[in-house]
Formats: structure tokens, sequence, C-alpha cells
């Protein structure tokens, strides 16, 4: 920002989230938030223009997995506010500290002019950590306030509203010559827990720890994968979790969450377990039947920095601390006992392969199979809700974590593509590949036309069975009958070339490995539409 004395609230936000790193802004503009868009453009951060604000949150996510800068959304008042609460509720239950900003008019004024008015921060409140507004005297200090609360214990999204007065006039406030990015503090460790559950874990037979999104967010992999190596503990991860240990080892028996064929593997196991270690473990992950899953005299040890309030399950013994720490200091205490990795694990993971192993017909699974041996190992896929995201989250091996991105809480549509392509833009040197039905989708078809407009060149396998599957077995299975799930099909890859891409119908595995190398040459996106038929996922999760 230039030396003006009397910075405009919109310069003094730009310069506070510049000073915190921020490259990046996605959303709509509207006359309320015009002034913020030059200024963010004064302090070189750019602003990237989406065809809804529910596609700029997810690409704002994906450019924090990508790089980890403050995922920014911006959007106007009344509608605007309105089109973002699902991205902004997802960010709340996915653990994204997406820092979402809104123009509104002065308090004053909406007493008595009411066009697109409505209190934003009311509608918000069930889904963000919290609503700041700006003044002409606090802009840089809500801002930075607003970082920090996103950062904060479990990560989350906070609502900035910034009146049209407070960006477009003269603060009163001044920037500081230096802005120091907030750093979260550390908690304190209760090491009084630290024998106890040591002396547990050494003395287990069969000992299972099961991992959670809060253990990325906390980047604990390497810390983990040391720990279960050097005291050969298996872990289970959600889905959100996977690849905290290369899912290539011999100790990482994968990820679970919402296949039914799976928790008929993987419960049964943790069931017979004599001491379980959660690692960041979050169920808001999981289905229903993750209540409970394990038995009441079974030693429980959870490693959290954030204090649970659910009642899914329950756990005998809590160290309160972030799991890097944590973890070291349980490995001081612990003598290692076990110089295999259990049995059960190993025959857990050969019977999970054996289970989620492709079958000859060409199907979902033939084509996640494939495309998993085509794309290099450090690809980046993101799944959409759906059939689909269930069977290729228990299918794609993930090497690392953050390398199959999807909303696993809130589980919500049309997440995916967006969430590609803020990865893409953020990291174009990483192949990234999105997975998505054809309901999804058509549900955000406009942002095809972003992709084209900032020369995104993701690759977008669509699964074309004409119906939203995951719903139609429910349906199926409740005996009820086939209603509002059935649809007639898009031709999927001219609506590619219409919006400036690619697209080409795949209807077996020798065309989708040719399509699949050339779509990763080229500099645009690409559409493989996979017509894979009604019913192809009966009896694959």
């Amino acid at each position: 920002m230039s030396s003006n004395q009397n910075p405009t609230g919109a310069q003094l936000l730009a310069a506070t989230l510049a000073a915190h790193g921020c490259k990046r802004a996605f959303g709509i503009p509207g006359g309320e938030v015009l002034a913020i868009i030059e200024a963010l453009a004064h302090e070189g951060i750019e602003f990237i223009l989406t065809k809804h604000e529910n596609a700029a949150g997810f690409m704002a996510e994906g450019a924090w997995q990508a790089d980890g800068f403050p995922p920014v959304l911006i959007a106007t008042l009344g509608p605007g506010v309105a089109n973002a609460v699902n991205v902004v509720a997802n960010a709340m239950q996915d653990r994204v500290p997406l820092i979402f900003i809104s123009g509104c008019v002065d308090a004053e004024e909406a007493k008595t002019y009411t066009h697109q008015i409505f209190d934003h921060g009311a509608m918000l409140a069930p889904v963000v950590k919290a609503t700041l507004t700006a003044t002409p005297s606090t802009t840089a200090q809500v801002t930075r306030e607003a970082i920090a609360i996103t950062r904060e214990s479990q990560l989350g999204p906070v609502h900035l509203d910034v009146p049209v007065s407070v960006a477009e006039n003269p603060a009163t406030e001044q920037l500081p010559e230096t802005i120091v990015p907030n750093v979260t503090s550390t908690q304190s460790m209760d090491e009084a827990q630290i024998p106890k559950c040591a002396k547990l874990l050494g003395e287990a037979k069969n000992p299972i720890a099961i991992a959670g999104v809060d253990a990325v967010n906390e980047n604990a992999g390497p810390a983990i994968e040391a720990f279960c190596h050097k005291f050969n503990i298996p872990l289970l991860t959600t889905y959100k979790a996977k690849g905290l240990i290369d899912e290539r080892d011999g100790l990482a028996i994968g990820g679970a969450g919402l296949s039914p064929k799976a928790d008929k593997l993987v419960l049964p196991a943790i069931q017979q377990s004599d001491c379980i270690l959660l690692l960041g473990y979050d169920p808001i992950e999981m289905r229903i039947g993750w209540r409970n899953p394990w038995p009441t005299n079974v030693p429980v040890i959870e490693i959290t920095s954030v204090e649970r309030k659910h009642a899914m399950h329950e756990v005998t013994h809590t160290i309160s601390n972030a799991i890097g720490p944590a973890l070291e200091k349980l490995g001081t205490a612990m003598n290692p006992g076990r110089n295999d990795i259990p049995q059960y694990a190993a025959n857990l993971r050969s019977a999970l392969h054996e289970t989620f192993a492709s079958g000859d017909e060409f199907g979902p699974d033939v084509v996640f199979e494939t495309l998993r041996t085509i794309m290099p190992t450090e690809t980046v896929a993101t799944a959409d809700s759906g059939a689909h995201r269930i069977l290729l989250s228990q299918m794609w091996h993930c090497p690392s974590p953050k390398t199959l991105l999807q909303s696993s809480a809130l589980c919500t549509m049309a997440c995916a593509v967006p969430i590609a392509a803020g990865y893409k833009l953020a990291n174009p040197e990483t192949p990234v590949i999105a997975f998505v039905g054809d309901a999804g989708l058509e549900m955000g078809l406009g942002e095809l036309a972003t992709l084209r407009e900032y020369n995104i060149p993701v690759v977008i396998v669509v699964l074309v069975d004409e119906s939203l599957t995951l719903i139609e077995m429910k349906q199926r299975a409740s005996g009820r009958p086939n209603l509002g799930v059935d649809f007639t099909g898009s031709d999927f890859p001219a609506i590619a070339k219409a919006l400036g891409g690619h697209g080409v119908w795949i209807d077996n595995t020798s065309s989708l490995e040719k399509e699949t190398l050339s779509a990763l040459q080229r500099d645009t996106f690409t559409i493989l539409a996979c017509r894979i038929g009604r019913k192809s996922y009966d009896g694959k999760f």
C-alpha cells in the first residue's frame, strides 16, 4: 500500500490480507464490494471471477489446500451472501479457514432502505466461527482478528461484513508499519496422561490408530508415520485423512467412513482391538454405523487440540494437545513391544483390497482402477458427492495427505470441479483430476467457463448413469417407487466444446487410457464422459 496517511477501509483490508500471504480472492462482484476488489488488485491479490459464489468458495478451498495461504471468498450483499451459505457451511464442517468478506450497507441506512437487505450475521451464525463488522477505526484490526479466528482451535470460516462507507472512505485507523501474521498458540499438555497411555498402548497386542481431518490440518503426517512405524501400529483414516501414511505402506489400512462393505470388514477389526488411538479424529465424517464402534471395556486414547462435544463414541483417556508433540512425548515413554505388523491388520488390508478390486465389465470400478494406474503418483484428485465418491474413496490409493479432496462432512454436490480448479490454479505443475457424477456436473456447469477463462487444464471424469444413483439405491432399498432420481442425459462432450474445452465419450478401457494421456498434455480442460449405465454401483460399495 502507498504511504497515504488516510487509507480507505478497503485499502486497510487488502493490505492486511496481503501481509498475511493472501494471493487470490474468489467470488462475484457487486456494487458494494467494488472498492474492495480494486484495493486487492493494488496489493497484488488477484480476484478470480466465478459464475456462482458456492463455486468461488470451493475454488478458494482448493487453492488453500495447494499453497496454505488464506482462502478468501467475496460476495456482495443480499443474494451474494445467500448464495454462499452452502460453501460456508461446508467450510465449517470440513474445517476450512475460509475468510468470507461481504459488502453491506451502513446500519443506519438499513433502517430506512430495504432493497436486498437482511441480517447477514444472523443468517450465517450457525455456520461460522464468528461474524465481524469493519468500522472506520477497526478495519485492519478486525481483518487480523478474522484471520486469527479461522485458525484458532479447529479451523473454520469467519464472516467479515464491510459497510460500503467504510470500504470507500478514509479510515481513522492507521496501518501498522509492520503487520506480523498471527501465530496460533500451542496449549500446554497434560503430561499426567502420558505414562498411563504409554503403558496401555505399549502392552496392547492388537492396537489400532484412527486419524481424521484435524491430523491433516496440523500437518501431523510425518509424526504419525514415524510413531506408527516405531511401534507397528496400523492406521485407519477417514476419507479426508487418506494418505497420512502412504496407502501402499503395510501399516496403512486405508480409508473408511461411508461404505457398508468396508464397514463389514473394518468394524469387526475395531471390535477386536485391545487399544484404540484417536489422532485428530472427528466422527463428523462418518456414517451412522460409526456410533460407539468399539466395546466399552477397551481403552481409547484420544489426542486432540480441541474439546470434543459430540456423543458418537466414548473415550477413556484424553491428551489435550497438538498431535505431533503429544506423539513425541508418548513415544519417548513407550518401549517398542511389537516387532511386526499385527496379523489382523495385514489380513484386513488384504480383504479390503480384494473387496474393492475392479471387475471385468467396464464400470466405475474399472474407471477408477485404470486412472489410478495411468495418472502420475503425485496426482491430486477431487471427488464430488454421490455413489462414485464412496467407491473412489475406497479404491483410490493416496501417497500423501491432501491428494484426495472432497466434501466429506457436509457431503455437498458440485464441489469437485471448483476444488480441482482452485488447486490447479495455485499449483499448476501438479496433475489434477476431478471425479463427478453427471448430476453434480450439471449443477455447476457454469464453472467450465471459469476453467476456460483462467486456462485451468484439469481433467474432469464424469460418471454418466443418468441417475442420482446414491439416492436411487436408498430409495430402492427402502422399497419406495422410483421417483425424482432418474433423468435424461446431456451431451457432455458438446458442452465441453461449447464452453472452451475438450470432451469425449468413453465406453471402454482402451479409450479411457488413450484420452487420459491426451488430456494430460492439453492446455485446456478435458471432460472424459464415461458411460457406465444405471445401477452400475450395485454391490460395489
